[in-house]
């Protein structure tokens, strides 16, 4: 069982990663970023995602430099973007997005999306960062099942963490299994379900605990084995999504949560996106 922000899951490279963290996924305005990041890391938050084509990373640099907390106590993830895939370019990327976080490396970078055709060469791009000692971890995003088989069939090194869409009506089920066959920890994005949290099932289970709906997703999400980054820019969200740690779901409680899977995406699908 998680027992505390402070708990962290162990990578199949030996790196540790922090079970619970902070997502910035569209916190654009700088004075949103650097309240919402500097808040996290007071709290106790270690671990901040953020990406490229989120085009905070400069703010979030910014934050984590004024905060005060050690480097190396931090857990910071970000992403190549689709337009930048490719060998050199995928390179490049990482660069700028080093630059632009004002660090000497990073902890975990993933594949934002599997671009065909060029997914494999960004990963060449990635296993040469990870050799380099340029960054702890790397994984992919978005990646269903066959695309981490293609990818796994002539690489290097096996990707540490896949980051996906994951919560009560999506629960991945079948890209869980193959995930934890594979030492590949698996990430939740939206786990809130981009505020689509009004369900009876949820609000009762939170009721029995005294426990938002939100805050009953969290605790699934954790008791599934799935790192997850909730997004918030409001100070009292981020404290509410860490207090989570003091109940457990019972065994048929986590299969209440699991029946109510729809196959429903709020994001879109990795085999058909346009962007």
């Amino acid at each position: 069982m998680v027992k505390s922000i402070n708990d962290s899951t162990v990578l199949h490279n030996g790196v540790k990663m922090p079970w619970l963290g902070l997502g910035v996924w569209k916190v654009k305005d700088e004075e949103e970023i650097d309240l919402s990041v500097k808040a996290a890391i007071r709290a106790g938050y270690r671990s901040i995602d953020t990406a490229a084509a989120y085009k905070n990373e400069a703010g979030v640099g910014k934050a984590i430099a004024e905060s005060g907390v050690d480097r190396e106590e931090l857990f910071i993830t970000t992403k190549v973007w689709n337009a930048d895939q490719g060998y050199e370019s995928t390179l490049k990327a990482f660069d700028a997005s080093l630059e632009k976080l004002g660090l000497d490396y990073i902890d975990l970078y993933l594949i934002h999306w599997p671009v065909a055709d060029k997914y494999k060469e960004t990963w060449r791009a990635l296993e040469k960062l990870y050799k380099d000692k340029k960054v702890r971890a790397i994984g992919v995003s978005n990646f269903h099942m066959h695309h981490l088989q293609d990818l796994m069939a002539d690489c290097e090194v096996i990707p540490m963490v896949n980051q996906v869409e994951f919560h009560p009506l999506l629960t991945q089920k079948e890209l869980r299994f193959f995930c934890n066959e594979n030492g590949i920890q698996m990430e939740a994005w939206s786990p809130l379900m981009q505020g689509n949290l009004d369900h009876p099932v949820l609000a009762q289970i939170g009721g029995k605990y005294g426990k938002t709906v939100a805050q009953v997703i969290l605790r699934w999400d954790l008791q599934n084995g799935v790192v997850t980054i909730p997004k918030s820019v409001k100070e009292h969200r981020i404290q509410e999504n860490m207090d989570i740690f003091d109940f457990e779901l019972t065994e048929q409680e986590m299969e209440s949560i699991e029946s109510l899977n729809e196959n429903k995406r709020f994001g879109p699908d990795p085999d058909n996106f346009d962007f």
